[in-house]
């Protein structure tokens, strides 16, 4: 399937993983709607998608709250008539030990990591059942699959994106045809690390960085492929690392 003329919803698309997935799909010809807080990164991707030959609408908005994303799916309805798909990317990874009790970053990754995702589904759920198709794309990471240290946290939380994925295909996937894949990278040059403030997690990481990581490329071609894929084949989920993290 190509991506023609279909609309895309995408999260934290002002940079990063959301960014890359932005281009790519605009690109091969998907209509894209950028979300994110930083309205002005919008714009400027936007814009050049745009010279590229694509279309992209901005709707700045918090994942977190419900009423932003709705604003976004109406507004997607009233520019382009529809909504095909949502990829939801937006992330937060402030890694810390437990025993240094950054609560306020435990709530923050469960409101964008979690409940983000769930503003999401829930906002464009009732046009796809309706459209009678579609594609929900959750990015999860590695860190569903194992922990690491310092990563109790943020490792709960993408392992809750990564069930609340299963349970939404088998639902939706068989009675609605709406497909859904869970994503799963390994480190990614992106800015997620941005957020840690504990400095012993710093030091660790220090380490990892060192090594060759995955592109937002790499991640954006990952998702290209879900999407093009026959309407009879749903790809449950994408585990995919850099050749040198073990």
């Amino acid at each position: 399937m190509n991506l023609k003329d279909r609309v895309i919803v995408i999260t934290g698309a002002s940079s990063g993983i959301g960014e890359a997935t932005a281009k790519k799909i605009a690109k091969e010809g998907a209509k894209v709607v950028l979300m994110a807080r930083s309205e002005d990164k919008l714009v400027t991707l936007k814009n050049e998608i745009e010279k590229d030959g694509g279309k992209a609408l901005v709707v700045a908005g918090d994942v977190t709250k419900k009423k932003d994303f709705e604003n976004v799916v109406e507004k997607t309805v009233d520019t382009f008539g529809k909504v095909d798909g949502l990829v939801n990317n937006a992330g937060l990874m402030p890694l810390s030990f437990i025993n240094k009790l950054k609560t306020d970053e435990w709530d923050k990754m469960v409101d964008v990591n979690i409940k983000g995702v769930l503003n999401g589904v829930s906002s464009v759920l009732p046009h796809l059942i309706d459209n009678k198709g579609g594609d929900i794309i959750n990015i999860s990471s590695m860190a569903a699959n194992r922990y690491f240290p310092g990563g109790a946290v943020y490792c709960a939380t993408k392992s809750a994106v990564k069930m609340f994925s299963e349970g939404l295909r088998q639902e939706l996937a068989p009675e609605y045809g709406i497909n859904v894949t869970s994503i799963e990278p390994g480190a990614v040059a992106t800015n997620l690390t941005s957020t840690v403030t504990d400095e012993d997690i710093k030091d660790k990481m220090s380490e990892m960085l060192e090594m060759n990581t995955l592109e937002s490329e790499d991640i954006a071609n990952a998702i290209y492929y879900t999407l093009t894929q026959p309407k009879r084949v749903n790809i449950n989920d994408i585990y995919i690392v850099p050749t040198e993290q073990k």
